[in-house]
């Protein structure tokens, strides 16, 4: 078992950036370990089928905006990544649906997305830029971190690999970039954290863990045509919110917020509740939105790396961060969460990944001494 200085559990936006800025300064003795198959956590952008550039297709189904008007930090990466932002589409009129024996009601001017923007290529293109910067052989996938061991010379890591195998590492210092309340219900860690951190990781709701999103992607942005610009609210449902989901110059579509609860969409086979949706876009923006060239639909409480028992039944809101370590202790400074729901502005957001990461890889930088 090799020592590494420093791991990275957790390899979605946080993990990423926090490895960025390790590698910045010149730290190679570095370990970013994730779960998935994949990088990116809850960034997830699928590409549709048909289109001649890769950017130009994707759809996001995880996390769509950033606000660079007030999340500065988050826009100075993007524009250091030399990645392209354009705003959220929004000329044209808004819907709301408030019954379901009354047609919709159309509100000139569109409803709320200022300052919104996206990026070209889908927020995966971050990831992807991201993962540019960081040694390719620092970087473990599919496995599954199950225990850290607080010892003499650091702290043990041990996990199981795709096929179920156990793994080892040894690193002197843990960056943890998993939500506090999945890193607490997941992970076994010896000795045990203080019994007032353990509790208010625990209490800490994972963004977007109770939540699904539907896209349906077509030839063209018909819409527009009727002086409509793709956002509708509706308390009728399936879908709660819809936003325009183009790309410029690339890929038409429309996504949603499935408004019914998670605990409840389980007794909803997945393709009830995509014809469902398709007939709520009907409903909204006439016949052309029934026969999509391609749909999604990402149900993010099915996804164990993102959500827990508690998280189904709770809120989804943005709370105050917890505590990102033990303020004594032997977990003190050699456990750091850097996961967006440690973000001091911004929890559970973008901007809060990038934010925590620079937060806790500084420290970390202290407490190493390097």
């Amino acid at each position: 078992m090799t020592p590494v200085r420093v791991a990275i559990i957790g390899g979605g936006l946080a993990g990423l950036s926090a490895a960025a800025q390790l590698a910045a300064v010149g730290i190679t003795d570095c370990l970013l370990l994730e779960a998935r198959d994949r990088l990116g956590g809850r960034i997830l952008s699928v590409s549709a089928d048909g289109f001649d550039r890769e950017e130009a297709a994707q759809v996001d189904l995880g996390p769509t905006w950033f606000w660079p008007a007030f999340q500065p930090e988050l826009d100075a990466l993007v524009e250091a990544l030399g990645l392209a932002r354009f705003a959220q589409p929004g000329q044209g009129d808004g819907l709301v649906e408030r019954s379901a024996s009354l047609p919709p009601m159309r509100y000139p001017g569109g409803i709320g997305m200022a300052d919104a923007f996206r990026l070209r290529g889908g927020m995966g293109a971050l990831v992807e830029a991201l993962r540019g910067r960081i040694d390719a052989a620092k970087v473990v996938t599919s496995v599954a971190v199950r225990a850290l061991r607080r010892t003499q010379a650091g702290v043990e890591i041990e996990g199981l690999d795709a096929a179920g195998r156990g793994v080892c590492w040894q690193a002197a210092h843990v960056l943890l970039a998993v939500p506090p309340r999945v890193a607490e219900a997941a992970i076994a860690f010896t000795p045990a954290l203080p019994p007032a951190l353990a509790a208010a990781w625990r209490a800490t709701p994972t963004w977007m863990a109770p939540h699904a999103k539907y896209v349906a992607v077509f030839d063209r942005p018909f819409w527009r045509e009727a002086g409509l610009s793709g956002m509708a609210q509706s308390a009728v449902g399936p879908l709660a919110e819809i936003h325009d989901a183009s790309q410029p110059d690339g890929v038409a579509a429309l996504f949603g917020f499935v408004g019914v609860p998670a605990l409840a969409r389980r007794a909803i086979p997945a393709d009830v509740l995509r014809a469902d949706c398709r007939a709520q876009l009907v409903r909204l923006f006439g016949a052309a939105a029934g026969a999509p060239r391609a749909e999604y639909l990402e149900d993010w409480a099915t996804d164990p790396r993102t959500a827990t028992p508690a998280d189904l039944a709770g809120p989804a809101d943005h709370v105050l961060a917890p505590d990102a370590s033990a303020v004594d202790g032997p977990w003190r400074d050699a456990l750091i969460g850097i996961a967006s729901e440690w973000s001091p502005q911004f929890p559970g957001y973008l901007a809060g990944a990038i934010e925590a990461a620079r937060l806790g890889t500084e420290r970390f930088l202290r407490v190493a001494a390097v």
